[in-house]
């Protein structure tokens, strides 16, 4: 079998995690898209170095081109996590218009907490509870110990935590006008 098609088997099928994860580390569809063609071809140039599974593999190597992308584009945020919009993602069904109203307002309440985050936290967050990676292939993507990694999810947990708060409380003053 050629390493093409191989590399097309194994590290293909997780494009889908791959571009979720540049378009929540750069919070944007277009950069995404342009961390992910840049992964790929590292991917695919460095195929023989695949040792174990393909998705935290490849998902490393995304990480990695994520960073280096936001070194070159926006060094203050690595420093920093200001606010921003975050990637619209797809709504779940709804049983009412009050139903799907309150479901979309607190999907995008998340999904801007989220986006909000410090990269480091922002990306340790998404690696585990949208992509589902334990925290030893998080702790190998990010090249840190798994302590690291548990101490950086904590505190997105209550950073996000606070957030979602505070947003609460400003539309609930919001209303109150």
């Amino acid at each position: 079998m050629t390493d093409r098609r191989r590399f097309e088997q194994q590290v293909l099928p997780h494009i889908d995690a791959a571009f979720n994860l540049a378009r929540w580390l750069t919070r944007n569809d277009h950069d995404a898209e342009d961390v992910v063609q840049d992964a790929m071809l590292r991917a695919y140039r460095h195929f023989e170095g695949l040792r174990g599974e393909a998705r935290p593999w490849l998902l490393a190597i995304v990480r990695n081109a994520c960073f280096s992308w936001m070194q070159r584009n926006r060094p203050a945020e690595l420093a920093a996590g200001p606010d921003a919009e975050a990637a619209e993602a797809a709504t779940a069904p709804a049983d009412g218009p009050e139903a799907l109203l309150a479901r979309e307002l607190d999907r995008r309440m998340l999904n801007k907490a989220i986006a909000a985050l410090p990269f480091p936290f922002r990306e340790a967050l998404i690696l585990r509870e949208l992509e589902d990676l334990s925290y030893r292939e998080i702790a190998r993507i990010a090249n840190v110990p798994i302590g690291t990694v548990m101490s950086r999810l904590a505190r997105a947990r209550r950073l996000l935590a606070e957030s979602v708060r505070v947003i609460t409380l400003a539309s609930r003053l919001q209303t109150e006008k």
